[in-house]
């Protein structure tokens, strides 16, 4: 009975070696060496070779499927998991995470991964030439550098308003120290973070963030100020070193931390029916713990390198505006287009003039005028905005109409006609 077999290329290469062996007759231990198979192993292919033919050589597995295949139930199971909209985009680790979890599925993220690959729910990333960065290790102790960082994105998927998460990961052990969701990376919330991580963990030895506008001055050729940033200004005040980053890569952990809460703390979100964020920073500390747990590293020094706040480090008098201005001979200073004129007792008026004085500017825009560390009192004097009368939109036209214009003399340019012409003898004469 004639048809067509498959064969695989070590079954081809025993079939050739067996045809020649049965032409040349060879001895059964040099029959073995060929097939690098035991001695008895060779006379058992041989006796199916020669009873069977070509046939006698496939494996006996090919066509029957695999005891360890996935069942069926699972594989359904995984499927209708997916199927939901809600679980539309999630990848095959996270998958296998909440299946795991509320389901107690056996299957492994491989599995998972050939079932959603099978039916297009997964495409594998293709492999591209990435640039060489060289290695930075890790610092030993907790709390040595933190890397800091914020993410734009659209966090509630379009149930609320697009904002930013600002992210702060330890270099040693990879945890994710503070997370917070802002509206966007501006100095004051930048200010209220940091104060909750130092309030929450301590001072660390240094910030590693990038080179954003609130950590560092951009602008090329500035000449005026000390060159620091306020942020700058207020991490050399608690003593916390500021290094700032050349790329992206060179802070890799936060930013691959920043790629994995796009994915995970998303889909978190969604299946939470999160839609602002003040539900959202309240939702963060317990999605915080199980994260942490997870991809969480045991460092080399179990030391902690956080420091406590010293006495004389006043988190509400750092974390604020400082700008310095000198007095004048009539103890005024100007800040912000405002005036403001110092009152103080006429004994002392005259030990201020010139004087050097640090004025702090809260998040709610009041102001504190300090000499030496005293505060000093203060009038402000607003800038008077000129009278302009207010008209609505139905009266301009009659406004405009009672206003006529006054009629030009005789004498007047415009009564004169065109350069050079007189209209006595009308033509051109020389003026």
């Amino acid at each position: 009975m004639g048809g067509r077999i498959t064969m695989s290329n070590k079954e081809l290469d025993r079939l050739f070696v067996l045809q020649e062996a049965g032409k040349k007759r060879h001895s059964n231990t040099k029959l073995a060496e060929r097939l690098g198979v035991s001695v008895r192993q060779a006379i058992r292919l041989k006796n199916k070779f020669n009873k069977e033919g070509p046939k006698g050589l496939m494996s006996k597995k090919v066509g029957i499927p695999s005891n360890n295949q996935v069942p069926q139930a699972q594989k359904e199971l995984v499927l209708a998991f997916l199927s939901q909209e809600d679980h539309r985009d999630f990848g095959p680790t996270l998958t296998h995470e909440y299946l795991a979890e509320n389901q107690a599925l056996s299957v492994s993220i491989s599995s998972v991964r050939s079932i959603m690959i099978q039916n297009g729910l997964w495409r594998p990333n293709e492999v591209s030439k990435k640039k060489i960065h060289r290695l930075r290790p890790r610092r030993e102790r907790k709390g040595e550098l933190i890397q800091l960082d914020g993410s734009e994105h659209d966090w509630f998927e379009g149930r609320g308003p697009r904002c930013s998460l600002l992210v702060y990961v330890d270099d040693a052990t990879s945890e994710t120290m503070h997370l917070k969701f802002v509206k966007s990376e501006n100095l004051w919330d930048y200010f209220r973070a940091t104060e909750e991580y130092i309030l929450q963990h301590g001072r660390p030895e240094a910030f590693y963030p990038d080179k954003h506008s609130v950590f560092r001055v951009n602008r090329e050729g500035a000449l005026s100020g000390d060159g620091l940033t306020q942020f700058g200004r207020a991490m050399k005040e608690l003593d916390i070193e500021l290094i700032c980053a050349n790329s992206p890569q060179a802070k890799g952990r936060v930013e691959r931390k920043n790629r994995d809460f796009q994915n995970r703390l998303v889909k978190a979100m969604r299946l939470a029916k999160i839609c602002d964020i003040e539900a959202a920073n309240a939702f963060l500390p317990s999605f915080l713990e199980r994260f942490n747990q997870k991809f969480a590293k045991v460092p080399k020094d179990p030391g902690n390198a956080h420091k406590p706040l010293l006495s004389t480090q006043q988190l509400d008098r750092i974390f604020c505006i400082k700008d310095s201005r000198h007095l004048s001979k009539n103890l005024t200073l100007q800040y912000k287009n405002i005036l403001y004129q110092i009152v103080i007792d006429e004994k002392k008026e005259y030990t201020l003039r010139n004087a050097h004085v640090t004025i702090l500017e809260s998040q709610t825009g009041e102001i504190r005028i300090e000499y030496k560390g005293k505060r000093l009192h203060a009038t402000a004097f607003h800038k008077m905005e000129a009278r302009t009368e207010v008209v609505s939109a139905k009266e301009l036209i009659a406004t405009l109409k009672e206003r006529k214009r006054g009629k030009p003399t005789k004498k007047h340019p415009w009564k004169r006609g065109p350069r050079g012409y007189s209209k006595k003898h009308s033509e051109l004469v020389c003026v």
